[in-house]
């Protein structure tokens, strides 16, 4: 799903202008990527957690010389965790034939 698509499903359950549902989804976004940028953690309630975690610094390899090791530095991340509403949907989606975590 875009952007796109997210803004012409809400504009025709609501009636709203799809221009007026453009400008407050993306203000919306603006606002999430704005907080999550200074460090700060973001809570949607029933859908899910932004928040930023600094990586360790690690050692890794390039696959065309394996020989030689790469330092790789510490480095700022922005996770996702998904609410319960939305694990519980998502796990739905599991085959049955596998094992469920």
């Amino acid at each position: 799903m875009t952007k796109r698509d997210l803004v012409v499903r809400i504009s025709s359950e609501t009636g709203l202008i799809q221009e007026q549902v453009l400008d407050v989804v993306q203000k919306t976004l603006d606002y999430i990527s704005e907080a999550v940028a200074q460090g700060k953690t973001v809570e949607l309630r029933n859908f899910g957690v932004f928040e930023v975690k600094i990586r360790k610094a690690r050692i890794g390899r390039n696959p065309n010389s394996p020989a030689k090791d790469v330092p790789i530095p510490p480095r700022a991340v922005v996770k996702f965790k998904p609410g319960k509403e939305m694990r519980d949907s998502v796990i739905k989606l599991t085959p049955e034939g596998e094992a469920k975590a």
